[in-house]
């Protein structure tokens, strides 16, 4: 039997609530641990416990790290979606099940491994057999794949940190679902993985966790939340490592943290924490970023600094709260009600999830507006690889902020909402200082802070607004482009979208299609945006929503002959971007544009 090492595809279905994330990631893990690129997807409803879950491992030597077009290797837990997911199966997936759910496998030309995994946790604890009966799969992959031992105890023994008798006992049910499936299943399966040289820095982390921990180098003061998913587990990252990171010399915390009660209270609290000269963040997703609306559009007038991450989940309403998108981009451009623009942060890998973590209080302060970072569910709550973050060596950009009157008196004119450099920028004072007045104002104002409902002082106001905002695209980051000569068709696309574009670009050149790459970092986008699209002959706009929505941005700002040259390929169903299905896209969208 030919081996195919380091590239299938394994997707387990099992119940939320029973354990299983557990065992996923001890597999997850140890492959990582043997130096195997690997990535996991876990597709977990909305409840706390019950309903079907799906968790897709996926191993690939390109590092390809999509969810992949179908499983290889299929493990059956979970009797509600027992048919359906047999039925989806392509002929040859490898099928893996626990006998005691007691349903058929109904397909012969699928290799099936059956084992009363149920019946031989409770020999082992009947108690707590729901629960370790997962562990049994573990083992049993284990068995199939070749994974090692040792490194599947290390991952036992750090998925239970400390608990001494967990570990034991589920190191004793993978070891028995191991020799189980050695003693019992004959024929092998032609998938294995095989050890790759591991870089000894890197590790896996998450999204959420990484901006985390950006935003405490990044020296935040002030966190402010309200549970929602996907971006709970940002917030609860910040409160975990706070204590170890940011511990005063008295033994007291550094930042406050403050479960608001309502979205709303927490994207005031932000406001106010700006305000005091403090570095003030909340984190949301898109139901919270529309209640925070009045907040969001009272920072951009007022011009007070401030930090909001959106990790996007699927919309409108309630929707799909636990699957992922991108289709928040329009509304954070633009949010609140008037003329509003705003500096939108888009990390696609987990460095620049730390990176823009601490920098987008810089842009905040610097610019003296409301930041967002946009991510989604899937970078924000799946594992990434890094060899580790980049730390801030610079000082902490804190704008144009004046400490003292000697300060004061060295600005010609000084007016809090005065443009005395050109860029739009006005200075600030702070709290405390002794500088008064102490003005930021929410309705309409003149240069010096005082109310004026004067037309042509509005229109300069909301002028230099925009001029504020636009002067900002070439101090954002830079987009990622990858371009090579005679090269006429490019591909723009942003976030998430990094992890399958690699695939995709393989996809499309096995076709004989060569493509260029330009992952947009930021809005308003970097003038490079612009060059590459003037540069191709055809352009692709990739995204994962359904308008457009990145499309319809650059449809808007950019030259009028620059328009004609673009192309939209847009989808949405709530599961990471499956490279296929775009590929197969950008295909069609070239020959329709023809």
């Amino acid at each position: 039997m030919e081996r195919i090492c380091n590239d299938f595809t394994i997707n387990i279905a099992t119940a939320n609530g029973t354990g299983s994330q557990s065992s996923n990631l001890i597999i997850l893990n140890s492959m990582f641990q043997m130096g195997v690129p690997v990535s996991g997807k876990n597709l977990f409803p909305s409840n706390i416990s019950g309903l079907p879950t799906w968790f897709i491992i996926r191993a690939s030597d390109k590092g390809y790290q999509s969810p992949g077009d179908n499983a290889h290797i299929q493990v059956l837990m979970n009797k509600d979606t027992w048919v359906k997911d047999l039925e989806s199966l392509e002929p040859g997936t490898i099928v893996i099940y626990n006998e005691n759910v007691k349903l058929p496998v109904d397909r012969d030309d699928c290799p099936s491994f059956g084992m009363p995994m149920t019946k031989m946790a409770r020999g082992i604890n009947p108690k707590l057999a729901r629960l370790m009966c997962n562990m049994y799969y573990v083992g049993a992959l284990a068995h199939l794949l070749g994974i090692e031992q040792d490194v599947l105890e290390t991952a036992v023994a750090g998925q239970f940190k400390g608990k001494e008798k967990a570990i034991e006992l589920n190191i004793r049910a993978i070891t028995e679902g191991r020799d189980y499936a050695a003693e019992n299943w004959v024929d092998g399966i032609p998938y294995c993985v095989e050890s790759r040289v591991k870089d000894p820095n890197s590790f896996l982390i998450e999204g959420n966790e990484a901006i985390a921990l950006g935003s405490i180098f990044g020296g935040i003061n002030m966190l402010s939340w309200y549970p929602i998913t996907p971006s709970s587990s940002l917030a609860e990252g910040v409160i975990k490592w706070l204590p170890e990171l940011r511990e005063a010399d008295d033994g007291g915390s550094t930042c406050a943290v403050i479960q608001a009660e309502d979205e709303l209270a927490a994207a005031g609290m932000v406001i106010g924490a700006g305000w005091a000269g403090g570095r003030g963040m909340t984190c949301t997703s898109g139901p919270g970023i529309s209640l925070m609306s009045e907040f969001i559009g009272l920072s951009y007038f007022a011009e007070v600094p401030g930090v909001i991450w959106d990790v996007n989940r699927v919309g409108p309403s309630t929707g799909l709260p636990t699957r992922t998108q991108q289709a928040d981009l329009t509304m954070l451009y633009e949010a609140s009600h008037g003329d509003t623009q705003h500096i939108v942060l888009i990390p696609g890998t987990v460095d620049e999830c730390f990176e823009y973590g601490w920098k987008a209080f810089d842009y905040a302060e610097r610019l003296q507006t409301m930041v967002f970072g946009f991510t989604d569910l899937d970078l924000g709550m799946n594992y990434w690889s890094t060899s580790g973050f980049e730390y801030p060596d610079s000082p902490m950009d804190r704008g144009k902020v004046l400490r003292s009157q000697k300060e004061m008196d060295a600005v010609e004119n000084y007016g809090r909402y005065r443009d005395v450099d050109g860029d739009g920028i006005p200075y600030r004072t702070l709290p405390g200082s002794g500088l008064d007045p102490i003005l930021y104002r929410g309705t309409g104002h003149d240069e010096d802070g005082i109310y004026s409902e004067d037309p042509e002082v509005y229109n300069a106001t909301i002028s230099r607004l925009k001029r504020k905002i636009e002067g900002a695209r070439d101090l954002l980051p830079a987009p990622v482009v990858r371009e090579e000569e005679e090269q006429h068709i490019g591909v723009i696309y942003y976030g998430s979208m990094e992890n399958s574009i690699a695939e995709i670009d393989d996809m499309l050149e096995s076709t004989g299609l060569s493509v260029s790459t330009c992952r947009v970092r930021a809005l308003p986008y970097h003038s490079e945006v612009e060059d590459f699209i003037e540069r191709h002959d055809k352009v692709i706009v990739l995204e994962i929503n359904r308008d457009g929505q990145m499309y319809g941005i650059l449809r808007k700002e950019l030259p009028a002959h620059l328009v004609p040259k673009m192309h939209s390929v847009a989808y949405t169903d709530g599961i990471p971007p499956r490279a296929r299905v775009y590929a197969d896209m950008i295909l069609e969208a070239l020959e329709v544009a023809a």
